[in-house]
């Protein structure tokens, strides 16, 4: 059968010396691209069948190895036939099969947009989409392994969170508009509802998994859904992992004189010592004051001082600085303390 000859590599936009680190970046970033779910460009299903199909066989040390096989004079879209005796390469690729301890198995995994090309089935075989080709099945021979039945590919999505719901924990409800098949096979969006419990101490770019509550693959089972946490900025506080930064501006007088300042935390108010003679850029530690790292331990809480000076000085404010200015040898731009 004459299919048409698909680059795998210029799909992905990466060098056929591409590393697996590299290949999975550029399929990331081109999924997140294309996917149905946020492009709404009547191509954009078709492209991303392509690059799931690409990202199949290229992250796949076996089904590289076996794709290169072809060579590098190929182009996109050249007529294209299996080479005679691809079959047999095709087993020694696999390996020798016929035991439930014998060979190794080669899994095939289609994307959420379906079946793969013809050019794919031509090299792998047509195994059918969300199954496994596994030859080590007893009874059955490297060209005619078993079919089992594959976990659909999960759903993923973002989740925005305050920062206290992050610090207390939380249960949201949140709807999702996500692509999934119906009972006749056909790819439809619908908008699914879920209760999400926002433990307390996520931080950002942690996953929360709903299992089983994702969007239905061909076969009628649904995968698992995928929520990355991201922190909504907050107008006072600023969130690194687990510990918690906060600026506090300061009066000259607090900072050279010293005082006990009113500090707002996410746990309530507390009052802290500013040490005399304090300098912008010096910063305080609350222990235990940031986001939980277990049911016992929170990370710290980082306080920024910050001196503030008057905008708009009163006519004895402004004597009681010319004064100081008069009596004070402190220089800035010379003094080291």
């Amino acid at each position: 059968m004459t299919v048409k000859f698909q680059d795998y590599y210029e799909t992905l936009g990466v060098s056929r010396t591409a590393s697996p680190q590299e290949i999975t970046k550029a399929y990331r970033k081109l999924a997140r691209k294309y996917h149905p779910d946020v492009n709404k460009n009547p191509d954009a299903e078709e492209k991303f069948k392509q690059l799931s199909e690409a990202y199949e066989v290229l992250k796949d040390p076996e089904k590289r190895q076996r794709y290169d096989a072809l060579g590098e004079n190929w182009k996109a879209g050249q007529e294209f036939t299996p080479p005679p005796g691809w079959e047999d390469l095709f087993g020694s690729f696999m390996g020798q099969a016929g035991t439930a301890t014998g060979g190794k198995g080669f899994s095939f995994q289609f994307g959420s947009g379906g079946g793969f090309s013809d050019f794919f089935n031509s090299l792998f075989g047509d195994t059918g989409a969300g199954f496994d080709f596994d030859p080590r099945s007893r009874g059955h021979s490297s060209r005619a392994g078993k079919m089992r039945e594959r976990p659909p590919a999960p759903t993923e999505a973002e989740l925005a969170v305050t920062l206290e719901e992050a610090f207390r924990g939380a249960v949201r409800n949140i709807a999702l508009e996500i692509s999934e098949y119906d009972e006749r096979g056909t790819l439809q969006r619908k908008t699914k509802t879920y209760q999400v419990k926002i433990p307390a101490g996520i931080t950002e770019g942690k996953v929360i998994r709903l299992a089983g509550q994702g969007a239905k693959g061909r076969s009628g089972k649904a995968g698992d859904l995928l929520l990355r946490i991201r922190l909504n900025p907050h107008p006072h506080f600023r969130a690194e992992g687990h510990t918690i930064h906060y600026t506090l501006p300061l009066s000259p007088w607090e900072a050279a004189l010293g005082a006990k300042v009113q500090v707002t935390t996410l746990d309530g108010t507390v009052a802290i010592s500013v040490p005399p003679g304090s300098q912008s850029g010096q910063t305080l530690r609350l222990k235990g004051k940031g986001l939980a790292i277990n049911e016992t331990v929170r990370g710290d809480m980082f306080v920024e001082l910050k001196i503030a000076l008057p905008r708009h000085l009163s006519s004895e404010e402004k004597r009681l600085f010319e004064q100081l200015q008069q009596v004070s040898s402190f220089n800035p731009r010379t003094s080291q303390s």
